[in-house]
């Protein structure tokens, strides 16, 4: 008779990239239960957290905020992804158009990109003058701290990839006939703007990273890692009935603070 094997000795038997695929999906459902255990408490206790993710074109912040958001109630969690800001828009306060999406009680808001446009993407490719630079550095730290004073959890994350790795993603994309929406003149330009890219995200650290609202930086050369451990961190920060410390503790190697000794000794893609 042939003994029965057990679900460890069938993943043991299996080829390594097997058992890896197995051993990340488990550890994502470990992780997505933790979310919604916190997301009840959340709505429980009329919290409201607001998450930002920013980084390069294609460093995974799409593939992050779906793995994060795929088993949250839909009624509390949004995403805000805003386009190009209309004529109006671009003749109010900077920050206007972003304020409506903001959290309200029991509410779990992930921005992909948000008002960090401005310390970016719009120096970078001239849709901003160096004024309005220079303002929105001098600004943000205290409409930040406007937000955190109003009781809002604001994390902020960015997502580090190098410009090989850069290069290999935007590569597949355009091959890709499921991506073809992600594709834009601005992806066109990333490879080509990368030192200048570089100087813009260094001088928003320099500027941004304060301590009621400091920057984390993900490195995202390996999606499933980044996105593990994204979560892992998030969640130790937060608060919760039934959480397991040990299940949420990141990788620090994979998610630490902002620091300029980190820049300077390459754990940050030049």
């Amino acid at each position: 008779m042939t003994r029965p094997t057990t679900d460890t000795e069938d993943d043991d038997d299996a080829p390594p990239a097997t058992r890896q695929a197995v051993s990340y999906a488990k550890a994502l459902r470990e992780l997505q239960i933790e979310l919604v255990k916190y997301q009840k408490h959340l709505i429980a206790h009329d919290e409201r957290l607001l998450v930002i993710l920013e980084g390069r074109d294609a460093a995974g912040k799409d593939g992050t905020i779906k793995h994060v958001t795929e088993h949250l109630s839909p009624r509390e969690t949004r995403v805000v992804a805003l386009g190009k800001p209309s004529d109006r828009e671009t003749s109010a306060w900077y920050f206007q158009r972003y304020v409506p999406h903001l959290p309200t009680a029991q509410e779990f808001v992930l921005f992909n990109r948000s008002w960090y446009n401005r310390a970016g993407v719009e120096p970078v490719m001239g849709f901003c003058d160096a004024a309005q630079h220079e303002e929105f550095l001098d600004t943000v730290p205290v409409f930040e701290q406007m937000l955190v004073r109003s009781g809002i959890r604001l994390f902020k994350y960015y997502l580090d990839i190098d410009r090989d790795e850069q290069r290999r993603r935007l590569q597949a994309r355009r091959k890709d006939p499921l991506k073809q929406w992600k594709l834009s003149p601005i992806d066109a330009a990333a490879q080509q703007h990368w030192k200048d890219y570089s100087r813009a995200r260094d001088l928003m650290f320099a500027r941004t990273h304060t301590l009621h609202a400091p920057w984390y930086v993900v490195r995202a050369g390996d999606k499933k890692l980044a996105r593990l451990n994204l979560i892992r961190h998030l969640l130790t920060h937060l608060e919760y009935h039934g959480k397991d410390a040990a299940l949420v503790r990141p990788d620090p190697d994979v998610v630490f603070g902002y620091s300029e000794q980190a820049l300077q000794a390459g754990r940050i893609a030049p």
